[in-house]
């Protein structure tokens, strides 16, 4: 059985062809898929034919919120979803002037092993289909009664290890008959997966690319990052350059930034070099505090002097508005806790 939002527009259109039925009738499946019905049932302008006929090779379901914390201090909204098979993913809704933004999942778990990152402990159990990552958005729209009109691939898991999936995504996500969200409005975050990189350019989609670097130098990239012994700093910075030659956009660099171990004026000096040449802008994330490991943020007076150093060189650097500090909702977190 397959899950009907996994289908592009085209597919669902061949499934209602394929049983006898018209091409508009996937119109308003279509429709009804991206208002976040849960059922077959629901669709009440379908035929019962149609939805006999579709019901033998697809299901219709609906994300389950096992778990939502609201923030007293700035409304963010994080909420622990349940699949159909009963694993769990985390999703986090953030306000801004600009619109509201949805940082969704892409994999249950995540095998890359970041140390400072809680979405890893626990390994990888499955990669979402297409259609799992879209109804993040699709419920989590429905529950808040709000268009969302921004979306981060930032949740757990590594998206480019998930490549298929988070294409078909990406399209959907954007078809103007669904969601119709504009692919400069989506942000795909990537701990340096090089080959996917060269991959990502090729369909040349108008997304921004953010890359987890969070360190100036391979030894400690490596230390806290393994992905790096892979593909180290140069043949993702090579990666950076080919895409962005190809998809003219600038590419955000996420820095976690940790007491002690990346902290300083040399880190950010080495930091420049590494950067140098590159149409970028560095995100400056004070590191979360996860039990698992003893990492700390650095204080606002020293993540300043860093900042400074970067803007005296050139590279455009800000500090990550910190938001819903009150329910801990950096990814990985409530999900950890509920395994």
């Amino acid at each position: 059985m397959t899950n009907l939002r996994d289908l592009t527009f085209e597919e669902l259109e061949d499934a209602v062809v394929s049983v006898g039925e018209k091409k508009f009738r996937a119109k308003q499946i279509f429709e009804w898929l991206n208002k976040g019905v849960c059922s077959f049932d629901e669709m009440t302008n379908i035929p019962k034919k149609l939805k006999a006929d579709l019901a033998r090779e697809y299901f219709v379901y609906g994300l389950e919120i096992v778990k939502k914390l609201e923030s007293a201090i700035d409304n963010t909204k994080k909420y622990l979803f349940r699949l159909y098979d009963g694993n769990m993913i985390e999703s986090v809704v953030m306000y801004y002037k600009h619109g509201i933004t949805v940082c969704i999942s892409s994999q249950v778990g995540c095998a890359m092993g970041c140390k400072f990152c809680a979405s890893t402990i626990g390994g990888l159990a499955r990669n979402l289909s297409s259609g799992e990552i879209i109804e993040q958005i699709i419920f989590a729209q429905k529950d808040i009664g709000e268009r969302i009109s921004n979306v981060v691939m930032m949740g757990i898991g590594e998206p480019l290890a998930n490549f298929d999936n988070v294409i078909k995504f990406l399209k959907n996500v954007n078809d103007e008959r669904g969601l119709n969200i504009g692919y400069r409005h989506i942000s795909l975050s990537t701990c340096g997966i090089v080959p996917r990189i060269y991959d990502l350019a090729k369909y040349k989609f108008p997304i921004t690319l953010s890359v987890s670097l969070h360190a100036p130098d391979d030894e400690s990239r490596s230390h806290i990052m393994p992905v790096n012994d892979a593909y180290n700093i140069k043949e993702l910075t090579d990666a950076c350059k080919y895409y962005q030659d190809k998809c003219s956009r600038r590419i955000s660099f996420e820095y976690a930034i940790i007491r002690d171990v990346n902290d300083s004026v040399s880190c950010a000096a080495r930091l420049c070099k590494i950067l140098k040449g590159l149409m970028c802008h560095l995100n400056v994330i004070p590191v979360n505090n996860v039990d698992e490991n003893e990492f700390t943020k650095p204080s606002v007076e020293k993540i300043k002097r860093f900042c400074d150093y970067m803007e005296q060189n050139g590279i455009t650097a800000t500090v990550r508005r910190e938001l819903g500090s009150d329910i801990n909702a950096s990814c990985g977190q409530l999900r950890k806790n509920n395994l």
